[in-house]
């Protein structure tokens, strides 16, 4: 009978995950997850396979939480206010171990390789831009803006203003939560 494994792989992912979203993929080595993941290398490929496979899962970590957050959000205050109120989420998490967006740097770290992580992370941005639609939808229909715009515009100008927002809080002497509210300002003139 096998030994069942003493770990928490949740936790375990969502280790491997901060450490992918702070070094990116090529700055993150095989023996840097060992160490955080406090695995020997035999643990670490009978638990994930290899090191894609983990980053594969912590990518879809990271970007199922951002899903949850949003959607949490949008459950509490509305459709619209959710969207005002998630930049600022973004910029004042301090917990996060970077503040630009993982799949956006792993996106751009890895396109030009043509690297099938590269892709995963591009799906993933496709599957936020697609709740930031659902929103604007559900704000058009509540009455919250107008019905002219077209919801998958406003979405992938949206996100775009989030990533920019994220490159943005990792810069010296940029005040990222003035972008915040201005992104948040802007949504209430729709």
């Amino acid at each position: 009978m096998p030994r069942k494994p003493n770990y928490d792989r949740d936790e375990l992912i969502e280790r491997a995950r901060d450490l992918f979203w702070k070094c990116g993929w090529a700055g993150t080595s095989l023996k840097d997850l060992e160490a955080i993941l406090q695995m020997k290398p035999g643990s670490f490929y009978a638990a994930f396979g290899s090191k894609e496979a983990l980053f594969a899962l912590a990518m879809k970590k990271y970007a199922t939480d951002g899903q949850e957050r949003l959607q949490a959000l949008a459950q509490k205050h509305g459709p619209i206010k959710a969207l005002q109120l998630f930049p600022e989420m973004v910029v004042e998490n301090e917990s996060a171990p970077a503040k630009a967006c993982m799949l956006s740097k792993t996106l751009l770290e890895l396109h030009a390789h043509n690297h099938p992580l590269a892709q995963a992370a591009n799906l993933h941005l496709l599957e936020m831009e697609a709740h930031f639609a659902e929103l604007f939808q559900l704000a058009q229909s509540s009455g919250d803006i107008d019905s002219s715009h077209n919801p998958q515009v406003l979405a992938r100008r949206y996100q775009s203003d989030l990533l920019g927002l994220r490159v943005s809080a990792e810069r010296e002497g940029v005040d990222a939560r003035a972008i915040a509210a201005e992104i948040a300002s802007g949504l209430s003139m729709l």
